[in-house]
């Protein structure tokens, strides 16, 4: 009896790992492509980005805008965003369902957007399906954390 018992105890906690994204090699391949992607921005290769992002792909920036695909690596590669940094800051939780997995971690990021350079965390939520046998990431919300809270409670005031 306390085999089994012990046995269900080590069936549930294996559940919960998998279900939480540790200790699974679907939750580690999901890691390692989104570092891939993350790394193919900051490294301005296009080509490998591309591959990685769905055709439908919509990043909602920290500013609160929609980007495509097309605008975002169209971007990049006129140099208009030039990623210094942009590496997990947080371990990158993932849930999967299915052919649908969603990625929540916290970055830094050091960039450059049309020749102002800013350095801040931001929390970054993904949705990756696999299509066609492989993974992309199909949307992403990035939220700023930001550097000078008092700043950011100003901006929030209404302007007259």
């Amino acid at each position: 009896m306390a085999i089994l018992l012990a046995a269900a105890a080590a069936l549930l906690i294996a559940a919960t790992a998998v279900a939480a994204g540790h200790g699974s090699s679907q939750a580690d391949r999901l890691r390692a492509i989104e570092q891939k992607r993350t790394q193919a921005l900051a490294d301005a290769d296009t080509a490998t980005a591309r591959q990685l992002m769905a055709d439908d792909f919509q990043l909602i920036n920290p500013g609160g805008a929609a980007q495509s695909r097309e605008q975002l690596l169209g971007a990049v590669k006129a140099g208009v965003l030039d990623f210094i940094g942009n590496g997990p800051a947080s371990p990158i939780t993932v849930r999967q369902y299915g052919n649908a997995a969603v990625l929540r971690y916290q970055r830094n990021f050091d960039l450059v957007i049309a020749g102002t350079r800013l350095t801040h965390k931001a929390w970054s939520t993904e949705l990756y399906e696999r299509r066609h046998g492989r993974w992309q990431i199909v949307w992403e919300q990035t939220t700023a954390v930001p550097n000078r809270p008092d700043l950011f409670l100003e901006s929030l005031k209404p302007t007259t």
